[in-house]
């Protein structure tokens, strides 16, 4: 792994030209023997910081449409966020097969799957909740939570201490129409805070046919939603269901293939 930085026992080359002069060479094969190299160590390295088990989602489902967005400035605390190296999208080789599937399923009926955030450093969880905890901080209320003061996003359970996201199989996403070329009306935008959000919140015909269609579609495929975000997906059979991991979103956390 690019990341892992293992921590090397460096060994020690000596050789008897390296010592004071010996009397024999029977001294000499002592010194030599008194200088043997040292192993090669390397530190195993901790299981939160361990990718080998995560693949870069467009690896394998390449159609995936990617708006990270808390690689950008589009989210609901207007900054980047902590850990977010890269604008990609990672996760296990479990979810991202399994979505594969669920994306030929939608492929076939003229949509793709756009993604907002997949794996999730815990250092950007951390950031989500110093900021949950800053009441002063409003600089996207009007856009993301207009409708609740910021006092009750943590209690409400919009920011936890720990996400799913974390473990590497859950998923944020919609659909995208091949024949409009736009991101579909969901009748509610991603990571809005209030009741819109919620999956059987009351949205006209066709937005409730869309939130239908992605459920179903994602069910099917094997992951499991939640109610309070029609957006939001985990793999059912999650592979580390009590590991949250802490390596940066970045291609460069993943093995050397």
């Amino acid at each position: 792994m690019k990341n892992r930085f293992p921590i090397l026992l460096l060994a020690v080359l000596c050789s008897c030209s390296g010592h004071p002069k010996h009397d024999s060479a029977s001294e000499c094969a002592s010194a030599q023997d008194s200088c043997a190299v040292a192993p090669v160590v390397e530190t195993p390295v901790s299981k939160e910081y361990d990718a080998s088990g995560f693949v870069l989602l467009t690896d394998v489902v390449p159609d995936a449409i990617l708006e990270i967005r808390y690689y950008s400035t589009y989210n609901f605390i207007g900054t980047r966020i902590d850990g977010y190296e890269q604008p990609v999208a990672l996760m296990t080789r479990e979810g991202a097969e399994a979505l594969k599937a669920v994306s030929a399923s939608l492929k076939s009926q003229g949509y793709l799957l756009k993604v907002f955030d997949a794996y999730r450093p815990q250092k950007a969880v951390d950031h989500f909740v110093r900021w949950a905890k800053d009441q002063a901080d409003t600089l996207t209320k009007q856009y993301f939570y207009p409708e609740i003061p910021k006092s009750e996003i943590f209690p409400r359970g919009f920011v936890s201490a720990h996400s799913g996201h974390s473990r590497g199989s859950t998923i944020d996403l919609t659909l995208f129409d091949m024949r409009t070329e736009r991101e579909v009306d969901m009748g509610g935008t991603f990571d809005f805070f209030g009741d819109r959000s919620h999956f059987a919140h009351p949205v006209d015909p066709e937005q409730r046919r869309l939130r239908n269609l992605l459920r179903q579609e994602m069910s099917k495929g094997g992951f499991r939603p939640i109610e309070g975000e029609w957006w939001h997906f985990t793999l059912r059979n999650e592979p580390y269901p009590d590991t949250y991991f802490a390596f940066p979103n970045s291609v460069e956390s993943l093995p050397n293939e």
